[in-house]
């Protein structure tokens, strides 16, 4: 099997992501029903992998995406601006009543023992109704693309979110990018569409197109019906990389042309304090990183995050050893930040990767 090539030629944009735009909204450590003040993060389990490469990494990003011509559709696309993100938008206009809308995600941090609590609105969502033909990928593609990502999250949003996963798969294989997808199960959004057994027909007919990976083992057992260990709250990541390991020569059995699988592992003894470490299966070669201990701010995001740093190693032509690790740091990093989205600069992350420390910089 032919390993990971990327392109080194010189390209429009180093990575491209498929998915939905939301807002969230985050009333800190309070909880929603005794809110009386939010936050407005912009986020998307595929955007937020474009934001960071951008903001942090200084890569060349786009995003396609649905877009709806209201205030919060306006507000978004001055977050996706000033990320430094360059959108495709499919326009959907606004009735003034019902929609279609831009997703509202509610999302309070928790504290202490106290778990943080997500919930949803998404009824009429724009990115639900992207569809096959929405984009002209010949014309996006024509400029070169290194690199072009999608995920589980927008693959359970309705009937048609998958296909034209699968139609930007294999524009993106065509135009010689490399094809990556994050699993992300949400069995809240799956259970309105069939549930497990959907998402697992849906998800595996989608990875046939993909040469990298991103997910953790309930992501691979419930989102691909790969058999592991049974997954429960309490072992919400343990920190043995064998065990997922395992699991990875599973998944490649069962689909021989994936190239690099990673995830990263967390075992969580209260909302703030967690042990943080990442895996990688880069070629049939494994890489485990060192383990961090974090105190957390706002967990959302960070495996986003960690997809982002480690993809930008892999794009940048770092070893897979400092690919990983650039992917650990930026995901233990974007803990620390409220939001989805990075506010890291890289040679914090370079820092942390290499064994830096919390001591001030003066």
């Amino acid at each position: 099997m032919a390993g990971l090539t990327i392109r080194q030629d010189a390209c429009e944009l180093d990575f491209l992501s498929l998915g939905a735009l939301v807002h969230r909204l985050d009333p800190g450590i309070i909880p929603f029903r005794k809110a009386r003040s939010f936050d407005i993060h912009v986020s998307g389990g595929e955007y937020n992998v474009s934001a960071n490469l951008a903001d942090c990494f200084g890569l060349k990003t786009g995003i396609a995406t649905a877009m709806v011509d209201n205030g919060i559709g306006e507000l978004v696309q001055a977050r996706v601006r000033e990320m430094g993100v360059k959108p495709f938008y499919k326009e959907f206009q606004h009735d003034g009543v019902r929609g279609p809308n831009i997703a509202t995600v509610y999302s309070d941090r928790g504290q202490g023992v106290r778990p943080p609590v997500v919930f949803y609105n998404r009824a009429n969502e724009a990115g639900a109704l992207l569809k096959p033909g929405d984009f002209d990928w010949k014309k996006i593609f024509a400029g070169g693309v290194k690199w072009f990502h999608s995920g589980g999250i927008f693959a359970a949003l309705s009937e048609t979110t998958s296909e034209i996963i699968i139609e930007g798969m294999k524009a993106a294989k065509a135009a010689g990018a490399v094809t990556s997808f994050d699993l992300n199960f949400r069995a809240k959004l799956w259970k309105s569409i069939g549930g497990e057994d959907r998402a697992v027909d849906t998800l595996r007919r989608i990875v046939e197109h993909v040469d990298c990976l991103i997910g953790n083992e309930e992501d691979l057992q419930k989102g691909l019906g790969v058999k592991g260990p049974e997954v429960t709250k309490k072992t919400e990541s343990k920190l043995d990389p064998e065990i997922f390991f395992g699991m990875i020569e599973a998944t490649v059995k069962a689909f021989p042309h994936v190239k690099m699988v990673g995830t990263t592992l967390r075992e969580v003894h209260s909302t703030n304090r967690h042990d943080w470490g990442a895996v990688l299966w880069l070629d049939g070669q494994k890489y485990v990183s060192p383990t961090a201990q974090l105190d957390v701010i706002d967990r959302i995001g960070g495996g986003d995050g960690f997809a982002s740093g480690l993809i930008y190693g892999l794009i940048s032509g770092r070893s897979p050893e400092e690919s990983l690790r650039l992917g650990w740091a930026h995901g233990a990093l974007l803990t620390t930040f409220p939001g989805d989205t990075t506010m890291a600069k890289l040679p914090e992350v370079e820092a942390f990767a290499k064994g830096g420390s919390a001591r001030v910089q003066r």
